[in-house]
């Protein structure tokens, strides 16, 4: 398994993936999909999106970017994606890893998780045990997709 940067042929791929995991509406906050327009631009939009990929297959993915701006512009922010059928195998962890490196190589010095779902345990578990900080906890700061309010955590590792 690599990560590297994505190209335009992973764009069908990455969609369908990140779109996964918006229907499923635990996770992510965005509640619309990607087509292959908004796709196109929300991709090549972040300071850097990256694909893990065997043997030509995209198999997950993540994208990094600012927190904010200005005098926090310092603080990063990332999403992570992988495809349901191979969950469990711990490309996550690999993604992860390459984003902290990757983090600190463009000059951020924090990478921030905003609103990790506090029922999200695989996620949790595997922060904690890459280091990262829970910054405490924002009740019912998370709608699910069958409309109910569930915790969020805020995370952050130095970079």
């Amino acid at each position: 398994m690599i990560i590297r940067r994505y190209m335009e042929n992973d764009l069908t791929e990455i969609i369908r993936i990140w779109n996964e995991v918006v229907e499923e509406g635990i996770a992510f906050p965005q509640e619309e999909l990607l087509n292959s327009e908004s796709g196109s631009e929300f991709f090549a939009a972040q300071s850097y999106t990256a694909v893990a990929e065997e043997n030509g297959k995209v198999y997950g993915l993540y994208i990094l970017h600012p927190n904010n701006v200005g005098r926090c512009g310092h603080i990063c922010n990332a999403s992570y994606a992988v495809s349901s059928d191979v969950r469990g195998k711990h490309i996550g962890e690999q993604l992860v890893l390459d984003c902290l490196n990757k983090g600190k190589e463009l000059g951020f010095r924090v990478l921030q998780f905003n609103a990790v779902v506090e029922s999200n345990t695989y996620a949790r578990r595997l922060y904690e045990r890459l280091g990262f900080k829970q910054l405490g906890t924002i009740p019912g700061g998370f709608r699910m997709k069958d409309g109910h309010y569930e915790n969020i955590c805020p995370y952050y590792h130095e970079l």
